[in-house]
């Protein structure tokens, strides 16, 4: 930031705090502490699932191992409006302190579990600090850096969900194959310890006080609604994929009722109540709704796409889980640099239409470049596919969330933001299941025509179907294996094709709203800025 801020004292703020001068060093320091903390949570969504078959073989909970993964996310998309309002409510300081200690205290817990449920339970404590930490590192970005000089923050910010993606697979793997997996929750410790430490002594924002009633009506509807959305999008690994998705069982019937009542309840709700949990008005910013748009089709394609190209290298390939990981590192590499590279443009020329744009276009390209995959082919030419994709996503994660913030009330940044994030995590949620349906109706089928009395001497179902046992086959059962995966997951990306291409004409109409040249808090007053 190229000008010093410094603090004055807010309305509810103590009228005896000294002012606080934000120095470009000070900055530097807080945005070290949101970085880790947003890395922190991001990585948990993905470090879980290659260390999975460990976790729930020790713990005798196969059969219900969907619930480590949902419980997280689940925690995660239910919080994430609530701590957008509360932070614009009451301050962002004490929410991200609070937030960072629950992911912490989850960390432990998960690591020190003695039984399946107490490992649930506890995945899904931290999944209540993650959604506080991705949502306020965003909005105290924007309340200390103007957005026209946000973008060289908020690129690095965007880099670390493509690099989490990548490497949370790596170290599960590792830590599953080496000290063991309960390290892949112990590492969190320290760092959301060194994390609370930081923002305690740098992470200075004033407090604020609202006369308005919090709306907890509207909290409320909001978690059972998403509560019903995730559940519906996992109800398959939830109960068993033997039993999937049955539309004469009672209880999937009944969740999917409740669900839509509680869509239905809370838009009621939230367009009568005095300050909305979300403001429904906001959707009649063009800027807002088509940059929320964009971010629930970009979680639809991108997150459905991550899950289950490890899957497909470990059984072509005959890569092991850890060396899987290292397969997509191309990926990451894409993501990383045009998520800097934009965020670095962005602040020099001030414009940021141009790259969801041009981000949205090329995840589509990678996509159907993707429909080409084989069984044999070069890994260096698959390396090349998911670096485009990767260069495509990383051009529009976090350019969306800086065209909210800037087209908002400096007031309602916290609930801008975190709705941004809310749709993308519900699209990332709906997608996968979705492409989870559609893959593996076509794997079974592709399977049971090529193998009608099972797979092998000992005719052994698809379903017991692992890395280990595809490359102990024959070579020529094992081909037959490779290509049932492969034209099964290579035509399926086309399904999500089109989603990509619907976030591309709207980006078309995304308006390039001129860039804020004050921070939140000068904006609203509850700072200066110095010189």
């Amino acid at each position: 930031m190229s000008e010093s801020v410094q603090t004055v004292t807010s309305p509810g703020a103590s009228p005896d705090r000294a002012p606080i001068v934000l120095t470009q060093k000070t900055v530097w320091v807080i945005f070290g502490a949101l970085m880790a903390s947003m890395f922190l949570s991001s990585l948990d969504q993905s470090i879980v699932g290659t260390a999975m078959p460990t976790i729930v073989g020790e713990l005798d909970g196969v059969q219900h191992q969907g619930w480590v993964i949902t419980a997280y996310i689940l925690a995660i998309a239910i919080v994430m409006p609530l701590y957008g309002k509360v932070g614009d409510v009451v301050g962002r300081r004490w929410p991200f302190i609070v937030a960072i200690a629950l992911f912490t205290l989850g960390s432990a817990g998960a690591g020190f579990a003695g039984s399946f449920g107490e490992l649930v339970a506890w995945r899904g404590v931290q999944g209540l600090g993650g959604g506080g930490l991705m949502i306020l590192s965003q909005a105290i970005i924007a309340d200390i850096v103007p957005a026209r000089e946000r973008g060289k923050y908020m690129g690095p910010m965007g880099a670390l969900f493509g690099v989490s993606a990548v490497i949370g697979p790596l170290l599960g793997g590792w830590f599953t194959e080496g000290p063991g997996w309960r390290w892949a929750f112990w590492i969190n410790i320290p760092i959301g310890i060194a994390a609370i430490v930081v923002a305690w002594i740098a992470l200075k924002l004033p407090s604020r006080r609202n006369p308005k009633p919090f709306d907890y009506a509207g909290g409320g509807l909001i978690v059972l609604a998403t509560s019903g959305i995730v559940l519906l999008t996992s109800w398959e690994s939830i109960v068993g994929a033997e039993v999937g998705y049955d539309w004469g069982d009672g209880r999937l019937i009944a969740l999917a009722l409740a669900t839509v009542a509680a869509v239905v309840a809370f838009v009621v709700v939230e367009t009568r109540v005095p300050d909305p949990l979300i403001p429904l008005r906001l959707f009649r910013n063009s800027t807002f709704t088509i940059a929320t748009i964009i971010g629930f089709v970009l979680g639809m394609g991108m997150f459905s796409a991550l899950a289950f190209l490890p899957t497909f290298l470990q059984m072509s390939t005959g890569a092991g889980v850890t060396e899987s990981g290292f397969l997509l590192l191309p990926m990451m590499v894409g993501v990383m640099a045009t998520a800097i590279g934009s965020g670095i443009a962005i602040t020099r020329t001030g414009r940021y239409k141009i790259f969801p744009v041009v981000g949205l276009a090329t995840t589509a390209l990678g996509m159907i470049w993707l429909t080409r995959i084989t069984g044999d082919m070069s890994m260096v030419l698959f390396g090349t596919m998911i670096f485009v994709m990767g260069a495509g996503m990383g051009l529009v994660m976090q350019t969306i969330v800086l065209a909210t913030q800037n087209s908002v009330d400096p007031s309602e940044i916290g609930v801008a933001t975190s709705s941004n994030n809310f749709f993308r995590e519900i699209g990332a949620a709906v997608g996968t299941a979705l492409f989870a349906t559609i893959f593996t109706s076509r794997l079974t089928e592709n399977l049971s025509g090529a193998f009608p009395t099972g797979i092998g001497e000992g005719g052994g179902s698809e379903a017991g179907l692992t890395p280990s046992v595809v490359a102990a086959l024959p070579d020529d059962v094992r081909a037959q294996v490779v290509d049932a995966y492969t034209n099964a997951l290579a035509p399926s990306f086309w399904y999500l094709i089109p989603l990509v291409l619907v976030g591309f004409v709207f980006a078309l109409f995304l308006k390039e709203v001129k860039l804020s040249n004050e921070a939140g808090m000068v904006a609203r007053g509850e700072a200066v800025a110095g010189h």
